[in-house]
């Protein structure tokens, strides 16, 4: 029995990192992620600090969690294969759409030169945080890119995503040229439908 509570601390801590090993081991690399700059950033960054304080027990587990707001965080391989397919440099203008965790805005920071962080209300409006980006991340599967949102690319800015097609979502990773925003599905997988990115609904009889 622990009865000190910095003994406490110290035994959660210590579940926490032994469950973020196993969420590397037995989800990112038997599902293909290895890259060492993904591995690395993954097992730096404390998930458990980014979800409920009710949901700290199960941060490492395979599936999306619900956030205070009512939005979710998506299962850790999301997360891993997104930061995979956005394969950052060092030099890259970034722009992170985050759903209210934090927590993949935070695997991005130390790895690019400048990182905006912008909720979904602020994508699909009219604000222009972070123009010029080249270099766009969304942390969740949207049915379509709003114009307002492309027009703050760069030209050949790099774009990584969920994508959601009739019920299916698939991460999926494009480029912003100047006709527009193109995406290819890369990776079929589990994610979380952010719903403001929503095509609007025509008149059917």
């Amino acid at each position: 029995m622990i009865s000190d509570p910095l003994d406490a601390a110290e035994a959660a801590n210590t579940t926490h990192d032994r469950a973020r090993r196993a969420m590397i081991d037995s989800q990112l690399r038997t599902s293909g992620v290895n890259t060492p700059l993904v591995i690395r950033r993954m097992g730096e960054v404390a998930r458990e600090d980014y979800v409920p304080a009710a949901s700290k027990g199960v941060a490492y587990v395979d599936r999306a969690i619900k956030l205070e707001n009512g939005a979710w965080l998506p299962a850790p391989l999301v997360q891993g294969k997104m930061l995979e397919e956005a394969a950052p440099k060092g030099s890259e203008k970034a722009i992170v759409v985050d759903a209210g965790s934090g927590y993949l805005a935070e695997l991005f920071r130390p790895l690019v030169a400048e990182l905006t962080v912008i909720s979904p209300e602020e994508a699909v409006g009219k604000s222009t945080k972070g123009k010029g980006a080249d270099l766009l991340v969304i942390d969740g599967a949207v049915e379509e890119i709003p114009a307002a949102l492309a027009k703050r690319l760069a030209d050949g800015a790099k774009i990584v995503t969920g994508m959601v097609s009739k019920g299916v979502t698939r991460i999926a990773v494009g480029r912003k040229s100047e006709s527009g925003v193109s995406l290819m599905p890369v990776y079929d997988i589990g994610i979380p439908q952010l719903h403001e990115f929503d095509k609007p609904k025509g008149w059917s009889f």
